[in-house]
């Protein structure tokens, strides 16, 4: 790519982060425009697609990656994952056994684990924007999918617990956020969550032992201190 043709690429990926797809959308259709041969640009719009639930226009995108790079993975991977979600089981099993061949023969030796995590990423996009639109089902659905592919990636099952909190298991949305802190003290993330679920629960002195916990591991944690300082306020306002 030229410099401007990377810069757009870059706000593109931004916006995409952000989850600006509409932006990163036009961006990348502007790129294909200029280079339709830009299978970067092609294999972005097709993840956009596949979070916005145009199915078709995933598959069709993806497919175009594949043409371009025969050798793009990540593109198999993902067309794979679309057609197990729409019931397509042999065209899904077909493009994870190229993928899987295709890594297993590279430089890299077997990485079974980096096509579980491939579709673990993949699971958990569509679950966030299940998520977002309130689709709280779908979304323990998809989390768990990606749970399962990996299990180490601890962010996966604060969502999950997230997702316990909104369909009002309060119960379980705690006990799995006790879980990780447990087995793992000092991921943050978790414990942040803990305090949050205590406090809406009416426990105030469990939560804020919480957040004062982070705030002993990092001092400069702002969220921790910013919940720490504004459950004691409500506490003396209702006092």
């Amino acid at each position: 790519m030229d410099i401007d043709r990377q810069h757009q690429f870059d706000r593109a990926k931004k916006y995409y982060s952000e989850g600006k797809f509409s932006k990163s959308e036009e961006l990348l259709k502007s790129l294909i425009q200029t280079d339709p041969k830009d299978s970067d640009s092609h294999f972005l719009l097709a993840n956009i697609f596949h979070l916005k639930g145009k199915i078709g226009s995933a598959i069709r995108s993806f497919k175009k990656v594949l043409e371009l790079n025969g050798d793009h993975t990540d593109a198999m991977i993902s067309l794979s994952v679309l057609y197990n979600d729409i019931g397509r089981y042999e065209e899904a099993k077909k493009y994870f056994e190229v993928a899987d061949r295709k890594v297993k023969n590279s430089d890299n030796g077997v990485v079974d684990n980096h096509i579980n995590k491939k579709f673990s990423v993949m699971h958990f996009e569509i679950a966030e924007m299940y998520f977002s639109y309130g689709r709280y089902e779908e979304a323990l659905t998809e989390y768990s999918k990606a749970k399962a592919l990996d299990p180490a990636n601890l962010n996966i099952r604060v969502k999950i617990a997230k997702v316990y909190s909104k369909k009002k298991y309060f119960s379980k949305a705690i006990e799995e956020l006790r879980l990780i802190k447990s087995d793992n003290p000092n991921f943050l993330p978790a414990r942040l969550a803990l305090g949050l679920q205590y406090y809406s629960n009416g426990k105030v002195i469990e939560a804020q032992s919480e957040w004062r916990n982070i705030l002993h591991k990092d001092p400069d944690h702002k969220e921790a201190r910013m919940y720490l300082k504004l459950s004691q306020s409500a506490t003396e306002v209702s006092l």
